[in-house]
């Protein structure tokens, strides 16, 4: 029985978040969502349910609207970090989803590091 891409994809990004899940210590979450055309990162709290902050390349101050290169991630994990310590949040645990760490999802990671955020 042959699984859809979209299967495949939904099973990967379960079994990562209920690993991560595991080891939260009730830190917040940094979730990445990779399209196509953008690229966007949330900070969310799943203890109250609420995501604390938020950057994506539609946002039209970072300079990278439509883009999805590593440059615009670059920019993105900065903006995400710069925004996450004015929340007051130095610690996160990193929710790759189903996308694999490397490219642009690495590029972003390695930018919310730079910025001030550890995970």
């Amino acid at each position: 029985m042959a699984n859809s891409k979209r299967d495949l994809f939904q099973k990967r990004r379960l079994r990562v978040r209920n690993k991560l899940r595991k080891l939260a210590n009730g830190r917040p979450r940094l979730s990445i969502h990779r399209s196509n055309k953008n690229i966007s990162v949330q900070l969310i709290d799943d203890v109250n349910g609420v995501t604390l902050a938020s950057a994506s390349t539609l946002e039209k101050d970072l300079g990278v609207v439509g883009q999805n290169n590593v440059e615009a991630a670059t920019k993105v994990g900065a903006a995400i970090a710069e925004r996450a310590k004015a929340k007051g949040v130095e610690e996160c645990y990193f929710d790759r989803g189903g996308f694999l760490f490397h490219g642009k999802v690495k590029a972003l990671a390695d930018a919310a590091r730079e910025g001030g955020l550890k995970f």
